[in-house]
């Protein structure tokens, strides 16, 4: 009688080509979402209106006004916020940016000043007419960061601090979200929607680079992103390459590409004496880089339609700061 030979199974070539595998299911590239996600849109097709969104009196950022957010990563004195503070606004920055609260990798590093920095970094901006952008880590700091700033910045680490959305959610100011440095879109966008679900609209996307395996930059920047994530969400995105690349020389022809690729501001590191700085040094520009950088986006962005606007910032509030 003839013996059964057993089955031999998959063939080997499944392991490679996922076609052969008996678990193959074809699916779509973009895979649905379940209903309720009312911020989210994936129909492909049809690209969802961008809207603009008023970040403080007299700064928009849309499809026609672009949001140039430039300083240094960390509030580390008064004479050295003021410089980087003036060097900015001279250059064409309207918008202040600067870390009073740094969460870091190690406990042993610059933390930042706190609540003393928010005030260096408040009278900073006002001086020189410039609103302010800064992070908040912790949902009990909110109020106190939203007396200071002008926009509510989450970085990548909190991405998903559902306590701390909720919060932000809840405040009468935009919210700069930074993506996570190891989170896809439909989890960035998802973060997105625990803010707006406590009522707040008003929120910025910021692509400013994810993990990858080549240790030649910092992040890997996803400016691929900005396209994808413009597909499914009326959001306005930004995009970080002082994060993204790591190094100052990387960070103008990435600042390029971003704006070439649609993206509706950047968010750049400036300082006054990067050699010496207490935070991120090796990624932050020298003035005469920062100059350089605004020149060249100048030229860009009347191609795709857009402005790079001063803000129409109250002359009183700055002499009243002034004074202080």
């Amino acid at each position: 009688m003839a013996r059964k030979i057993p089955s031999p199974g998959p063939s080997p070539l499944a392991l490679f080509d996922p076609v052969r595998s008996p678990t193959y299911r074809s699916r779509p590239l973009f895979a649905p979402i379940p209903r309720g996600h009312d911020l989210l849109t994936f129909e492909i097709p049809q690209q969802p209106a961008a809207k603009t969104l008023p970040l403080c009196e007299g700064l928009n950022i849309g499809p026609e006004e672009f949001l140039l957010a430039a300083g240094p990563c960390a509030v580390e004195s008064k004479d050295q916020m003021q410089s980087s503070a003036e060097l900015v606004a001279a250059a064409g920055a309207n918008m202040l940016r600067g870390g009073a609260f740094k969460p870091r990798t190690s406990p042993d590093s610059f933390q930042g000043l706190g609540a003393e920095g928010l005030r260096i970094l408040r009278d900073s901006g006002h001086r020189v007419g410039l609103p302010v952008v800064t992070e908040v880590m912790d949902p009990r700091e909110v109020a106190l960061v939203a007396e200071h700033a002008a926009v509510l910045q989450v970085g990548s680490r909190n991405m998903q601090n559902i306590p701390l959305l909720r919060e932000l959610g809840r405040q009468n100011l935009p919210v700069l979200l930074k993506r996570g440095a190891a989170a896809t879109i439909e989890e960035f966008l998802n973060a997105a929607e625990y803010i707006r679900r406590e009522g707040n609209e008003r929120i910025l996307l910021c692509e400013r680079g994810i993990r990858g395996f080549d240790p030649s930059t910092r992040f890997v920047l996803d400016l691929a992103a900005v396209p994808v994530l413009k597909s499914r969400s009326e959001l306005p995105v930004i995009v970080d390459p002082s994060h993204g690349t790591g190094h100052r020389h990387l960070v103008l022809p990435m600042a390029r590409a971003a704006v070439a690729a649609g993206a509706d501001g950047l968010l750049v590191e400036v300082h006054p004496d990067p050699e010496r700085a207490r935070s991120d040094g090796p990624q932050a520009l020298r003035p005469e880089d920062f100059s350089r950088l605004v020149e060249e986006i100048r030229e860009l962005l009347p191609m795709l339609g857009k402005t790079l606007s001063p803000p129409r910032v109250n002359s009183t509030a700055k002499v009243q700061a002034s004074a202080r």
